[in-house]
């Protein structure tokens, strides 16, 4: 059974908003934080939150110095109407786990069911019992469905229940100013346009202060009891049904919540869709829809199945971490994958480079669906990079921004945020790396080539040649406390393989016979491909013959060493005990950065340079940043170092669930749950699909038993078996394939499992 379970929790201010985080139910497309339906006392914080992925509004970000190009608006991820509110009161005595005695509680996630439910036995002050039951789900068959089930038993006693139902327009966002990975500033961005009601729905429609969107959300109570009294109370921006009924010792009364929410992004009528999707979720039995979201979760696991033996915590954080990327990925070209997925507004529901390299190759390998809805996504704000390239004085090209909603840059300072150019190649080596997975050409001609062509552009604007060699400077890599540098290792590389990729997709392009399209519609000519060509065989990769390493950039050997061991917990994270340019100073990195281009492009250098590499930067690598400590272990893998490798993934593994960087109050991070998966499948796993084929090179940890995961490569399902004393390989799927394992060449065909040991 793939179920977290918390039998006991504690109720300060953290532990609460941690557990809205840990429980908060999603889709893709909605998400609603696990926030206790009666709420908290007066005190008590919370980040009550629903979100829809995509749904924006502009905010006001002034620059102190008004230079030319700094951008001065972004946008934000709403809370959008609060739904969640259901209030019990047993005869008289309002019910909360603050007041009168809490005989037992439990909360689980069920990620085969895709549930959440709340179990609470409950003695009221004046000592009635009772026993209560909250189900809740963001359906995967229909998106704008968040279904909240709320049973109550009378254990002992016979009596009147009050149940209160809300339906809530007036709300705003989370804010903190001092804590710059959520907003710094309260305003009201949702403005309530109208309440109604429409037979047993009600509706709310509302309107974004500046944006111009619109959302509306439909609430229908259905109640299963005797002899119930009800009344509705509505305001300018609020819906309220009361229910008042008897209910005799041992007897229960159920209460099901249907919430719709559409917004005015993926349809021109908005209210209509509402009560059209409203009308489609009334017309399946309740116990029909939560068949409908296990069996699409039966389907999921099959698919993307992974399983560690001989380490259960591990096994569980594992699945819980898959789990929360089918809940964040959006299913549309409309949306994304936000840092915090939709479990909170950590950075203002962004989308960043995370998706790219920590999210995709867990799309790419198990959902291709939604791998190609975020590779169209960011082909439906191609246009906006084009502005931001001009914006930043390129003449040519793509430079995607390097967070964003729709589109346009949302980062105010750009140090660490527009500098980090190497976001354009990351998207295009997302492009290449769902072609060489699928063979995908339709997909290319469609949106992928263009982006290929648009970004190779923006890096012949950026670079120069010099004493022969191809050089980009004024960039900032992966590593936020390195700033603004000439000749970024990992940027280089990626743009070296971004000039390569626009060459090559042209060409597959033209020997299909599709090319005609991409053509016309860039203007690329065949003396700007051989530019690409040329400065990419001339791309300066910097290498310091005495280290035998690849420096980060030009200046980062000449920098003092930051001694980490000298760092004290309570300085954790420097970023907010340092000014940045202290930090800029020293040979100190927040996160994997030329460790990172070591393994998306391993065949750029030899091995033993890698293994110095890793070597020298581990030693000045703070992991900050929850993207470093899983690509350290996918490299301590490569190198066999299985010690460091399983340490790193443990750190990665547990993070949110175990809240090891105590943070996960603001949401998941999504980027380095993907990352878990890539430590499994291109870590331990030794997964790597090239031009030139499939390759696996299976290790085990000391402390595992055995572990198995599948993949989908090109038109086939393959299961890898790693134990011991080798691995077995298995095509469930698809067409014979020629792999190579262990760096020999096997032949992958149904019927036949491959056993090769090392």
């Amino acid at each position: 059974m793939k179920q977290y379970i918390l039998n006991d929790f504690a109720l300060d201010n953290d532990s609460l908003k941690l557990g809205e985080t840990i429980f908060h139910n999603a889709n893709g497309y909605l998400g609603v934080r696990g926030s206790f339906e009666e709420g908290y006392p007066e005190g008590y914080d919370s980040v009550r939150g629903t979100y829809i992925n995509g749904f924006y509004d502009f905010a006001a970000m002034p620059q102190a110095e008004k230079l030319y190009g700094l951008i001065e608006e972004k946008q934000t991820m709403l809370n959008v109407a609060d739904t969640q509110g259901i209030v019990l009161w047993v005869d008289g005595e309002r019910f909360s786990l603050f007041e009168g005695t809490v005989l037992d509680r439990t909360r689980c996630l069920d990620m085969e069911a895709g549930v959440t439910t709340r179990e609470i036995l409950w003695r009221s002050p004046s000592g009635r019992t009772v026993r209560i039951s909250v189900k809740r789900m963001a359906s995967f068959w229909l998106l704008p469905l968040f279904l909240a089930e709320y049973r109550v038993e009378a254990v002992d006693f016979s009596g009147e229940i009050r149940l209160c139902s809300s339906h809530r327009g007036d709300v705003r966002n989370y804010f903190d100013p001092k804590d710059p990975r959520v907003a710094g500033e309260a305003f009201r961005h949702l403005l309530v346009e109208k309440t109604e009601w429409e037979g047993d729905v009600s509706y709310i429609t509302s309107v974004t202060s500046k944006s111009g969107l619109r959302a509306v959300s439909a609430v229908r109570n259905r109640l299963q009891a005797e002899h119930v009294q009800k009344t509705a109370v509505r305001t300018e921006d609020t819906v309220e049904e009361r229910f008042s009924f008897p209910l005799k010792e041992k007897e229960t009364a159920v209460l099901y919540k249907y919430t719709i929410l559409c917004d005015s992004i993926r349809s021109g009528d908005v209210r209509g869709e509402a009560a059209k999707r409203m009308e489609q979720a009334l017309s399946v039995d309740v116990e029909e829809l939560y068949r409908r979201q296990r069996e699409y979760l039966a389907g999921f696991w099959k698919n993307c199945a992974v399983e560690v033996e001989g380490d259960r915590d591990l096994n569980e954080a594992l699945h819980y971490n898959m789990y929360q990327l089918i809940q964040s990925a959006g299913r549309d070209p409309y949306c994304n994958i936000a840092a915090k997925g939709l479990s909170g507004e950590g950075y203002e529901g962004h989308y960043f480079w995370d998706t790219e390299m920590y999210l995709q190759p867990f799309f790419i390998l198990n959902e291709r669906e939604i791998s190609k809805n975020l590779i169209r996504n960011r082909y439906s704000i191609l246009e906006h990079a084009k502005e931001n390239a001009r914006l930043l004085g390129h003449k040519k090209g793509a430079a995607f921004p390097w967070r964003t909603i729709m589109g346009k840059e949302c980062s105010g300072y750009f140090p660490s945020g527009s500098a980090q150019y190497h976001i354009s190649g990351d998207i295009a080596y997302a492009v290449v790396s769902y072609y060489l997975a699928t063979r995908d050409l339709d997909l290319l001609e469609e949106s992928g080539a263009e982006i290929l062509l648009e970004t190779a552009r923006l890096w012949m604007d950026m670079g120069n040649y010099y004493q022969g060699k191809f050089h980009i400077n004024a960039v900032t890599g992966p590593d936020e406390y390195t700033c603004l540098v000439n000749n970024n290792y990992y940027t280089n590389a990626l743009a070296q393989h971004n000039l390569r990729w626009a060459c090559k997709a042209v060409g597959l392009l033209e020997e299909a016979h599709r090319a005609g399209r991409v053509l016309e519609k860039t203007g690329i000519t065949e003396k700007e491909l051989e530019e690409f060509a040329q400065a990419a065989e001339a791309m300066y990769l910097p290498y310091d013959e005495e280290l035998g390493i690849n420096p980060q950039d030009d200046s980062f050997l000449q920098k003092a060493v930051w001694d980490i061991a000298s760092i004290r917990e309570e300085e954790k994270p420097l970023l907010l005990h340092y000014h940045p340019m202290y930090l800029y100073r020293y040979q100190i990195c927040k996160q994997a950065d030329t460790v990172l281009a070591h393994f998306i492009l391993e065949d750029a250098q030899d091995l033993e340079t890698i293994r110095r590499s890793f070597a020298y930067y581990e030693k000045v690598t703070t992991h900050d940043s929850s993207l470093s400590t899983c690509i350290y272990s996918i490299v301590a893998a490569k190198l066999g170092d299985m010690e460091k490798a399983c340490r790193y993934f443990g750190e990665s593994a547990k993070l949110d669930l175990f809240n090891t960087h105590k943070n996960t109050k603001d949401g998941i991070h999504t980027a380095n749950m993907g990352g878990t998966y890539m430590a499994v499948v291109y870590g331990f796993g030794g997964l790597r699909i090239k031009e030139s084929g499939l390759y696996l090179h299976p290790r085990i940890p000391g402390q595992w038993t055995a572990y198995r995961f599948r993949f989908r490569y090109e038109d086939a399902v393959a299961e890898v078996s790693v134990d011991k004393s080798g691995c077995t390989i298995s095509l469930l799927e698809g067409n014979p394939k020629e792999i190579h394992v262990y760096g020999r060449e096997c032949r992958l065909e149904a019927e036949r499992e491959i056993r090769v040991t090392q």
